[in-house]
């Protein structure tokens, strides 16, 4: 509430008397113009009062309204503030189970890898193990038969393999199968297959062969031959007369059994003229036992055996068989091929090849 206007000032004088006026109205004039300044100054500081009051309570409206506000914020704020909180602990919470899973996978992705490495690691050992089984048999097999095909082939099965897997840990294996396939290339061995075969034939051709006091195959083979000459003129000049045939193959036969009874020839081994006709059968049979022998000296790759063996052979066949026969001729002919390819080189082996699987098996 604004002051109160002070009292008059209550003076302490009485009324002067009328003989002085002058002063009198002069302190009248100056009361009044003190009551006009204390009144003017009352109502400027009641008109202060009442803006300040004004001003006062609109700053409070103000920062009550600014309180009321920066409440509101702060409760949006600790709202928002939980709020962030309880997604942080859920980030929190999605980011350990996701670590959980990472290691878990982490885990088994190592496991896999493992398992793979394992996998591929024993298919290669696998791979090996077979090569160098199929090789060793290969190369008893080669030298049972004396053919180096069961190698060559057992090495291009295997280079097929290796290329067919493309590991390069096996590419040392790879080089030493070439390296070895081309030493078996430029192989000279004996070709025992074919050795075998011919021996084979040339024991089944015994059994035929004319022994040279064989008497009744030499008239025989004369008679078959005068035949053949009457055949011949017979077709060159015309047919004869009967009964002039009939003379003259009467005429034949009588010198053919003339010719039997007294034989002139010239006898360098007598033991072959004395042989009896019934030892004739054991003679081929020894000659038989010889090729078996020379044959079985072959598989055991005892060469100088089987030399040794054949000629023995080619010795009783050219001392007691007929030389001037045909199918003499041919079993001596084949016995000469059989004693020309028979060579006493060693069989080449895959010594490279064996090692270099043996490093691979080791992991090296």
């Amino acid at each position: 509430m604004p002051p109160s206007p002070a009292p008059a000032p209550q003076s302490s004088w009485t009324a002067q008397p009328a003989h002085a006026p002058a002063p009198a109205a002069s302190r009248t004039g100056l009361q009044a113009y003190v009551l006009v300044a204390a009144a003017a100054l009352a109502v400027a500081a009641l008109v202060s009062s009442v803006l300040l009051w004004q001003k006062l309570g609109g700053m409070q409206e103000q920062l009550a309204r600014q309180s009321a506000e920066s409440s509101a914020q702060a409760v949006e704020a600790r709202t928002l503030a939980r709020q962030a909180q309880e997604q942080a602990r859920d980030a929190v919470a999605r980011l350990s189970v996701l670590e959980a899973r990472m290691s878990e996978v982490a885990l088994q992705r190592t496991q896999l890898e493992e398992l793979i490495q394992s996998l591929s690691r024993s298919r290669d050992e696998n791979l090996v193990v077979d090569i160098d089984a199929a090789l060793r048999l290969a190369q008893q097999q080669a030298q049972l038969t004396g053919s180096l095909e069961p190698l060559v082939a057992a090495l291009k099965s295997a280079q097929q393999r290796i290329e067919r897997a493309a590991q390069p840990r096996l590419a040392p294996v790879q080089r030493a199968i070439a390296r070895d396939l081309d030493r078996l290339a430029r192989a000279n061995v004996t070709d025992t297959a074919g050795l075998l075969a011919r021996l084979d034939e040339l024991v089944r051709l015994v059994d035929d062969l004319p022994v040279q006091n064989d008497v009744a195959l030499a008239g025989s083979a004369h008679r078959l031959a005068r035949a053949g000459q009457q055949t011949s003129s017979a077709d060159g000049g015309g047919a004869l007369p009967w009964w002039r045939a009939a003379l003259q193959n009467v005429w034949q036969r009588m010198q053919d059994e003339a010719r039997q009874l007294v034989r002139v020839r010239r006898i360098d081994q007598p033991e072959a003229m004395l042989l009896a006709p019934e030892q004739a059968f054991f003679l081929r049979e020894n000659l038989k036992l010889k090729l078996l022998n020379a044959r079985l000296a072959l598989l055991a790759h005892q060469y100088d055996a089987a030399r040794a063996d054949l000629a023995a052979a080619s010795a009783a066949l050219n001392k007691y068989f007929d030389p001037t026969s045909r199918r003499t001729q041919n079993v001596a002919t084949l016995l000469q091929q059989a004693q020309a390819s028979i060579k006493a080189a060693e069989l080449p082996r895959v010594d490279d090849t064996l090692a270099a699987l043996a490093t691979a098996a080791a992991g090296r």
